[in-house]
């Protein structure tokens, strides 16, 4: 089990801006720099993957040398800088993919192991349901390991695959009616996705980037590559554009940092579907200072059930009760990606708006269905394998770590085994009531804010000793159902504070077995709380 821990913030910021008032020539001189930049940018990713494991700094510096020539010595540095990120983050997706194979194979070779019906056991499934499914099973149970024994041998070699533009893009090509594209349509995506028009930022510099430079009043200038610098408009071969942009989000830290000559970087794309020109700037933010778990716990949370429709929150106390009521954000993950990318982020301002209003820190779990959602984990169980992929939970911990940085909210992540089980359980009933009926999601979110209080999520309790008034009878934090006026206050019971009764006056006073003397069947039990009690 993973033990719960304060989840750090963000490293970066990333702002947008469009270009509006673009000519014609400013389009045909950024579409020119972006093709001749995307041109070398490719062959150079070529170079980067042939050499592989064997790449080196010298390796690095012959392949900025040769751009620099074709372009100038900066943006032959964004572009092989680039262009090592991709080989590595193909390198992280190909390591990605072998642990989805090999769990493949693993739940494959388990279950075909089983005779044909056989049910499972401890969380693992059973056989198949019939020969054919066998049968079926256990040819793709081949193809899944030469597919393993290969990308395990292009690991090896240092081998990865990439695709500039996206290989979805790439088949799309020849599926075109598929995709509702033309051949232009498609064309005009393909190019657009593969061309380069980023530059790294360079504290120092003037406004913090010499090759993209932004003004404080919204100028826009491009140093243009050697090859192009007859379309220059500008002195020291520089292109200004005839629009202004304008940073509405975070536009006062951009404005301080680019007042300073601190390091922006910057990167102008074309969303042929808009038909509309972007630029972003990016800088890097120093570590936020993590708060200690343990104050953190000191004034409670709330605990976040992520679904895949809807969030679960329920507020709890630091001894781990629930306060309040429940609350649900919902989005819905239909429509177009920008849609669905509005409709978390405004379930997620929603809850940290919540959050903020009651001081608290935020409960999460740490979900991750990178091998939980293949078709041998979950077998002919389609549609919850549909569930559990359209669940945005990549984006949805990242948008809320990077918002909830800005409010100065906690975010701690606990591990997400059976917090659905046990949290419908243990809690679903007792906060059921006549005027609230508690849903599983919400009884999931008392169990997740419980992990992250270091509480136990079951609620029941030890049975009391031997020696205790009320015997030893198994006891619970809260009433049976069927117990009459249970959400009543416990009626008062004569005697003293202890609830004991004189000698002799009790139900039991002429039942000499319910007392620990000699020559009676209490003596004679094999387990004894004490030495027997002497008489006055």
């Amino acid at each position: 089990m993973v033990t719960p821990f304060v989840v750090p913030g963000p490293s970066g910021v990333a702002i947008r801006a469009g270009l509006k008032g673009l000519t014609g020539q400013d389009e045909t001189v950024l579409r020119l720099v972006g093709d001749l930049l995307g041109s070398l940018t490719s062959r150079d990713l070529k170079a980067r993957c042939a050499a592989g494991l064997d790449h080196d700094s010298d390796q690095w510096s012959q392949r900025k040398r040769a751009l620099t020539g074709k372009s100038s010595s900066r943006w032959a540095g964004s572009i092989t800088k680039a262009t090592h990120d991709q080989w590595a983050l193909a390198r992280r997706d190909q390591l990605a993919y072998i642990q989805s194979l090999d769990a493949g194979v693993r739940t494959i070779a388990q279950r075909l192991s089983l005779p044909v019906g056989a049910k499972g056991f401890r969380g693992l499934p059973g056989g198949y349901r019939s020969r054919q499914e066998w049968f079926a099973k256990s040819r793709r149970l081949h193809v899944l390991q030469d597919r393993l024994e290969r990308e395990r041998a292009d690991r090896e070699a240092g081998r990865v695959r990439v695709v500039r533009g996206g290989k979805k893009l790439l088949r799309n090509r020849h599926n075109l009616q598929a995709a509702r594209l033309t051949e232009p349509e498609w064309r005009s995506r393909w190019e657009a996705e593969r061309w380069f028009l980023q530059a790294n930022g360079e504290s120092g510099k003037r406004y913090g980037n010499e090759t993209i430079r932004v003004s404080p009043d919204g100028e826009v200038s491009i140093k243009l590559p050697e090859p192009l610098a007859g379309l220059a408009n500008a002195s020291n071969g520089r292109y200004v554009l005839a629009c202004r942009v304008g940073f509405r989000h975070r536009g006062q830290q951009w404005a301080d940092r680019i007042a300073t000559n601190r390091a922006v970087a910057y990167r102008i794309h074309f969303d042929v579907g808009r038909d509309r020109w972007y630029l972003t700037a990016s800088w890097k933010i120093p570590p936020v200072r993590t708060v200690p778990l343990e104050a953190v716990r000191s004034g409670g949370l709330i605990g976040v059930d992520t679904n895949a429709e809807h969030l679960a929150a329920w507020r709890l106390d630091a001894h781990g009760n629930p306060v309040g009521e429940p609350c649900r954000f919902d989005y819905d993950l239909s429509g177009s990606a920008p849609h669905r990318d509005a409709q978390v982020r405004h379930a997620i301002i929603r809850l940290l708006h919540w959050a903020e209003r009651h001081g608290a820190a935020i409960a999460i779990e740490g979900l991750d269905f990178a091998a939980e959602k293949t078709r041998e984990k979950h077998g002919r169980r389609k549609r919850f394998r549909q569930l559990i992929s359209g669940m945005p939970t990549a984006k949805l911990r990242a948008r809320l770590v990077s918002m909830a940085a800005e409010l100065g909210i906690t975010i701690v992540a606990v591990d997400p085994a059976y917090t659905s089980r046990w949290g419908a359980q243990h809690w679903q009933k007792p906060l059921t009531s006549k005027n609230r009926k508690a849903t599983r999601h919400h009884a999931a979110a008392v169990a997740i804010g419980r992990r992250a209080l270091g509480h136990p999520i079951r609620r029941r309790t030890a049975p009391p000793p031997h020696d205790q008034s009320d015997g030893a009878g198994h006891r619970t934090v809260q009433a049976a159902s069927d117990v009459p006026g249970r959400e009543e206050t416990r009626p008062r019971v004569p005697g003293p504070r202890t609830r004991s009764v004189g000698t002799g006056r009790g139900a039991k006073a002429g039942d000499q077995c319910a007392h620990n003397r000699s020559e009676h069947t209490a003596e004679h039990e094999f387990w004894h709380q004490g030495s027997p009690t002497l008489s006055p």
